[in-house]
């Protein structure tokens, strides 16, 4: 068995996580994540497992696998009071980022796996995708050097309902479609935050713009910011003095609101100052209050004049400030971000395993990687983490990537494990660098 010496921060993080398994496997955690995080090439499991050096046990590695899966939602629980220690200590609002992504899967096997709309096509042109698809849930955070960055929790797997009959019924698996499945995981969050004092907002897409979601997140105490489609069926606000017909209060106004026509009407814009995608910047917007059936009740309605049309958004806050509104849709791209590099740096959805729970688990630990890895870079330095003398031709205040975080905490459990070997008597000046090109060239 392979033995590495990690950060103590690091090690502190990786018992944390193992705790929330049973005694006698837990053991078996800190060492998949090791693996992971050192293992280069295609991200398969047995990538993992091999670089952890317990090849000689990958049969028992693989069945672990399935019970980190079936407690994906407590473990997630760790992972969050972690970022709530760390990252999140000195915010009284927390923002939480719903979307969707598929990773693409081989073989007619994979339980939970089935034919889904694609997003990015590519070349190809092809409309749909074979495998899985994962409803996830980041909290999006602003790093006072590095701008926003999304903080990946939980994911709910996404079984169409004409596969749910393939996978197993041992599993207990059932329907539930995605508006449900993002509303469960904003809930839960929500419950965590709340309970340590924190304002939550949610921000979503347009697809997420339906009542079965909105009225969730609304009930558990959220704000929620989106994106409105321009033929919305909005009416104006019903007034606040009761009539003194019979019944209850009138919860919708009598006449409708017509978005494209609020838009081209020349009264009532202004400029608002707000930071979007990372640069101060100026828009010309109008703002007003409607109600909306999906949400019901009263809402801000947001309008942006841009160079391609006019864009609208929402807010079920009516307290809420235009800046607010924009930022925190702005910020929702921190998502989109997460699931570039948790495929690109992690590899997810390169690993060839089968079974429902091990899905889930691959998945989620890959995402659990992303956030740890941000959370030990949170405090450090650009010269801590990247060393731009080796890339001259790189932009130098450019922000570190997450790879290049990830590749910092190589080094450093590299460092340490070759500085334990050693001993208390120092290593030669010569053997030293020699170590420094080697660790360059590995990583």
């Amino acid at each position: 068995m392979a033995s590495y010496r990690s950060p103590s921060d690091w090690e502190d993080w990786s018992e944390w996580l193992a705790a929330g398994l049973h005694g006698r496997s837990c053991w078996r955690l800190p060492l998949l994540m090791t693996g992971l995080l050192l293992a280069n090439g295609r991200r398969v499991v047995a990538a993992w497992i091999r670089t952890a050096g317990v090849s000689h046990d990958f049969q028992d590695f693989y069945f672990f696998l399935q019970s980190v899966g079936r407690r994906w939602q407590s473990l997630g629980d760790r992972v969050l009071i972690l970022v709530l220690q760390r990252a999140l200590r000195n915010q009284s609002r927390v923002l939480l980022g719903v979307d969707d992504s598929p990773t693409k899967r081989y073989g007619p096997k994979v339980q939970g796996a089935g034919f889904h709309h694609d997003p990015t096509p590519g070349p190809a042109g092809g409309k749909f995708c074979y495998g899985h698809i994962w409803v996830t849930l980041a909290v999006i955070v602003r790093h006072p050097l590095w701008g926003t960055i999304g903080l990946p929790i939980w994911a709910w797997l996404y079984v169409r309902k004409g596969d749910v009959s393939r996978i197993p019924g041992k599993h207990g698996w059932r329907f539930q479609t995605k508006t449900r499945q993002a509303a469960d995981l904003v809930a839960r969050a929500a419950k965590t935050l709340q309970s340590a004092g924190k304002t939550v907002w949610a921000v979503a897409d347009g697809f997420y713009t339906k009542r079965p979601f909105a009225r969730a997140v609304i009930a558990a105490g959220v704000t929620l910011v989106g994106r409105l489609p321009r033929n919305a069926a909005l009416r104006t606000v019903p007034p606040r003095e009761r009539t003194r017909r019979r019944g209850r209060q009138r919860k919708y106004g009598k006449f409708p609101v017509s978005l494209t026509k609020r838009a081209g009407n020349r009264h009532g814009w202004q400029d608002v100052a707000c930071v979007v995608y990372g640069m101060e910047t100026v828009k010309r917007v109008k703002t007003f209050l409607a109600t909306h059936a999906t949400f019901g009740g009263t809402i801000r309605v947001v309008i942006v004049k841009e160079p391609v049309g006019p864009q609208f958004f929402y807010a079920t806050s009516t307290s809420a400030s235009v800046r607010e509104i924009l930022e925190a849709f702005a910020d929702r791209a921190a998502i989109e971000q997460v699931f570039h590099d948790v495929k690109e740096v992690w590899g997810g959805g390169q690993q060839q395993v089968r079974n429902l729970w091990a899905n889930i688990a691959v998945w989620h630990l890959n995402l659990w990687m992303h956030t740890l890895v941000e959370l030990w870079a949170w405090n450090r330095t650009a010269h801590e983490l990247v060393r731009r003398g080796d890339s001259p031709w790189d932009t130098p205040a450019r922000r570190p990537s997450h790879a290049d975080r990830r590749k910092a905490l190589q080094a450093a459990v590299l460092s340490a494990e070759f500085s334990r070997g050693t001993g208390r008597t120092p290593l030669p000046r010569k053997i030293r660098d020699l170590l420094q090109r080697l660790l360059r060239i590995a990583l």
